[in-house]
């Protein structure tokens, strides 16, 4: 009986050597492939940011303006409810023609916190207290917009 225990014993400690490496192996690829989704997504929110240049002020051109629709409706594949829910407002504002600087900096600093928000960027401050504006290289050196 003594022999019995001690196989049982064996087999029981064998096997959960197998299960703890199981599950240790699924939850480091499981990390693995959030932080590779996070930096896909930083990517691909880096390139909307960089598009935005394309439509901002004098340096607005209309391979930019395309260049931001492409990178807008790709973020529909990416994007949180918040960020697509931001962009949507911000989009809709900028047809308005008594959009107010404080009211399209307000829409964007949303949208960029949003993002922020949904890439998991250490460090960003409370809503109320973040801000963000874009600028442009203006005529005589840059300027905000």
């Amino acid at each position: 009986m003594a022999m019995d225990t001690t196989i049982v014993v064996s087999v029981i400690a064998a096997a959960s050597g197998v299960i703890v490496t199981a599950v240790s192996f699924y939850l480091t690829k499981e990390k693995e492939r959030e932080a590779d989704w996070r930096k896909y997504k930083y990517e691909q929110y880096k390139e909307f940011l960089v598009s935005m240049s394309g439509v901002v002020g004098t340096d607005s051109t209309p391979d930019g303006k395309r260049s931001f629709a492409v990178a807008c409706s790709s973020l529909h594949l990416i994007g949180s409810s918040g960020v697509l829910v931001a962009l949507h407002e911000l989009i809709d504002a900028i047809g308005n023609p008594d959009l107010s600087r404080a009211a399209h900096d307000a829409l964007l600093s949303k949208l960029i916190w949003e993002i922020r928000q949904d890439v998991g960027i250490p460090g960003t401050p409370d809503e109320s207290e973040f801000s963000a504006r874009l600028w442009s290289s203006g005529s005589n050196g840059i300027r905000q917009e």
